[in-house]
């Protein structure tokens, strides 16, 4: 809590060059591209980082695959890049994976065509992926005996990268490798009002937390609202040629349903793509793709039951899955940028491209759609953006993505088995401990080996099923902005997105947990939490 209440004060004693509004992945990568290249930077969200959209994807970093059915080849050509940057960035968190694909009779195109498009689609991803292969209803049962093969003509396996941990926990990392070259970040706090004068913008924002009033001078504004660009350029008094429409995407968890590390993907019953992905120790399904008309959308008994409807009949499964058997939720809202009054026809046709919309005089950036596979190139559209509105960046060329070097790596993994660190992995988790921590804290993973290593308590699970250890706790609270208990459990972890809410509230270590993270705060935090169902 200390943190953001310095960076509460910093935000009203600086004067930035940049204010970004939004901490979702725009926001982030925007806020880590620009503080590394010399920029004064600041963001705030209205809620917590990685609040809405950016943390209810499918954890998919891909080329985009699908896209190719409209023929949009340039898009998926920068996607494919896109992604093979990221894989090569963060090896430890963007990783290669099988996806099993099955065709049903009467799919809109015959099997073997879908095939030779993953052919085509991995010769645009320049062979950076393992070759696709043609598979055959017995192949398909034989590799995954789940599959119900009944209706397929055949299938195919490709290979795409996905987000082995989870995409609320990348985005918040770009945040805090923001705030490592000196942005100052906060989260919970809400624009009210903007105004342009003398050559800066003077923002008013309110401090969701405590209701006091802060005022937030910048030189420019890069508005990274996401969802919520169109109502936040209203509220200021900007204009764009740009719009969103929105896509609801819903998916539900549940307990594993295959042991492999595949992705399973199929056609659902209206025709749109189908995923079951591995999520740690249990299984993420969906995923829908609804038109909705606000930037806010909820989980209806019809999402549920579409997504519970298609798992059972496309999966033989031992018993078809219920409302019971959900463990977690997840609903977030795609915006898709659209020019003008265009985009109410052909929804599914719908681009998922990115847009930057400028206007130099005013200082001011809006950036509409996107995808998280594209997220470096927004990070360096909007650093060039801002150049052209007279912002000076020393630093252009200063690297600014990417997992720490290999010496440093191999450094962590020395010290970690010479403490024999994986001998302390709980016998329920999903990987070894060291893994897990170097890819969620990176260099500052070797200062959680010391902590064990003062003090083997440090290494102990609080809260029961989470994976997670006493010293995590400890880092979270000082180094990453947790305002409420839900920002650790769902987006700086994934706990209640793996752990059924009852095993959370009845967990013996949540109130030590709590403790750690709020101080003097913890039952307060604690009943807010209990009181959100």
């Amino acid at each position: 809590m200390q943190l953001r209440l310095n960076n509460l004060r910093q935000l009203e004693q600086q004067t930035f060059d940049v204010l970004i509004v939004g901490g979702g992945i725009n926001g982030a990568v925007s806020a880590a591209s620009l503080a590394a290249k010399g920029a004064r930077v600041a963001l705030i969200d209205q809620g917590d980082f990685a609040g809405a959209s950016s943390s209810h994807s499918s954890n998919l970093a891909w080329g985009g695959i699908k896209y190719m059915e409209n023929f949009e080849f340039l898009l998926v050509n920068k996607l494919s890049k896109s992604r093979n940057t990221l894989a090569d960035a963060y090896p430890s968190t963007v990783q290669e994976i099988r996806f099993l694909t099955t065709i049903n009779r009467g799919f809109r195109f015959p099997a073997f065509l879908v095939f030779l498009g993953a052919l085509l689609y991995w010769v645009i991803g320049r062979f950076k992926t393992r070759p696709p292969k043609y598979m055959t209803r017995k192949r398909i049962k034989a590799l995954e005996s789940r599959i119900d093969v009944s209706d397929a003509a055949a299938g195919l396996e490709y290979s795409d990268c996905y987000l082995y941990d989870n995409d609320a926990r990348f985005v918040f990392n770009f945040v805090r490798s923001a705030m490592n070259y000196g942005a100052i970040a906060a989260n919970y706090v809400g624009l009210t009002q903007a105004e342009r004068r003398d050559g800066q913008w003077a923002v008013t924002a309110k401090d969701e937390v405590d209701g006091r009033q802060i005022v937030i001078r910048a030189r420019a504004m890069v508005n990274a609202a996401g969802a919520y660009a169109d109502q936040l350029n209203q509220s200021v008094g900007q204009t764009s040629e740009y719009r969103h429409v929105f896509s609801k995407g819903v998916h539900l968890i549940v307990d594993k349903l295959v042991s492999s590390k595949r992705i399973l993907a199929f056609f659902a019953s209206d025709g749109r793509l189908f995923f079951v992905i591995p999520m740690g120790a249990k299984t993420c399904i969906g995923t829908t793709d609804t038109r909705v008309s606000t930037p806010h959308a909820d989980i209806t008994d019809e999402d549920r039951q579409f997504i519970l409807d298609n798992i059972n009949a496309l999966m033989d499964l031992p018993q078809p899955l219920t409302a019971s058997d959900i463990i977690a939720e997840r609903c977030g809202v795609r915006p898709l940028a659209v020019k003008g009054d265009s985009g109410t026809a052909d929804w599914l046709a719908l681009s998922r491209k990115h847009a930057i919309d400028q206007n130099t005089e005013d200082a001011y950036l809006s950036i509409y759609g996107g995808k998280l596979t594209d997220c470096l190139n927004v990070g360096e559209e909007v650093a060039a953006a801002l150049q052209d509105c007279g912002i000076d960046l020393p630093h252009l060329q200063q690297p600014w993505y990417g997992e720490p070097p290999d010496a440093v790596r191999d450094e962590f993994f020395h010290q970690a088995e010479l403490m024999q660190l994986d001998a302390m992995t709980d016998e329920r988790a999903s990987e070894p401990l060291s893994q897990r921590l170097w890819r969620r804290y990176g260099l500052n993973a070797i200062e959680l080996l010391d902590q064990i290593r003062q003090d083997p308590r440090q290494a102990e699970i609080l809260i029961q099923h989470s994976e997670y250890l006493r010293c995590e706790l400890h880092y979270v609270a000082e180094k990453e902005i947790v305002t409420k208990l839900e920002d650790f459990l769902r987006r700086r972890s994934k706990i209640s997105q793996v752990v059924r809410r009852e095993t959370i509230e009845n967990s013996p270590g949540l109130l030590e947990a709590c403790q750690i993270l709020f101080g003097d705060q913890a039952e307060a935090r604690l009943q807010e939490w209990q009181s959100c169902k």
